[in-house]
């Protein structure tokens, strides 16, 4: 499987790729013919800088961001992303004080919360919310409920990787999207091509990596 992986650049910013690994793909509700592998831009100081550095672009002119709230570990690049917003952005010149960074907890439930101690900085303020993927768009569903619920004020969506299949949701900005990936194919179990072809799966995926079958 990682044999046929390739990966894919960012055209303006070569130390910015995502791995790609081809093969036959189930997470908790849908089929993949490519698992996306993200973690150097989560876990490399470097790169998850650089990253940072073009997510920020869209909201540096016109966008005041209060809190950076993080999906599936992506906390070290928002902490680089609130560095770059307020060296450049206009929430440096609000005189706030700051940017918080924080991640949702999930319940027994599976629904996202946040600890009493940082509802202030969701409850009307402007949140930019960072994921890793979106695929189906199960978590950024989550998420969406879960600020909404505290008040907080969608002031953009970010993502590492999104398919193209979830442009519908609102005006997400993606590092990379599934156009560029040939042959990309995500469906419903019922409907995946590659189960019909008697093809086995190879592995079970989520935000944080997969586990072989």
């Amino acid at each position: 499987m990682e044999q046929n992986a390739f990966k894919i650049t960012l055209e303006s910013n070569p130390l910015i790729s995502i791995k790609l690994i081809p093969g036959h793909f189930t997470t908790i509700n849908s089929h993949v013919n490519y698992y996306i592998d993200v973690a150097e831009l989560k876990a490399n100081a470097l790169v998850a800088r650089e990253a940072a550095r073009n997510i920020a672009m869209p909201y540096l002119a016109g966008t005041h961001v209060d809190t950076i709230v993080c999906m599936e570990n992506t906390k070290v690049i928002g902490a680089f992303l609130a560095e770059e917003l307020l060296q450049k952005g206009i929430s440096a010149m609000d005189g706030s004080g700051g940017i918080n960074v924080v991640t949702p907890m999930s319940s027994t439930d599976g629904k996202y919360i946040f600890y009493d101690s940082e509802i202030e900085w969701i409850r009307k303020k402007n949140i930019l919310l960072l994921t890793t993927t979106i695929s189906s768009g199960r978590t950024l569903s989550s998420a969406l409920e879960c600020l909404s619920y505290y008040d907080g004020i969608i002031a953009g969506i970010t993502t590492l990787y999104m398919s193209s299949t979830d442009k519908a949701y609102r005006e997400v900005h993606a590092l990379f999207t599934s156009d560029e990936i040939p042959g990309y194919s995500l469906t419903t179990t019922s409907q995946c091509p590659l189960c019909k072809a008697g093809v086995k799966l190879d592995a079970i995926i989520s935000s944080e990596g997969y586990t072989r079958v």
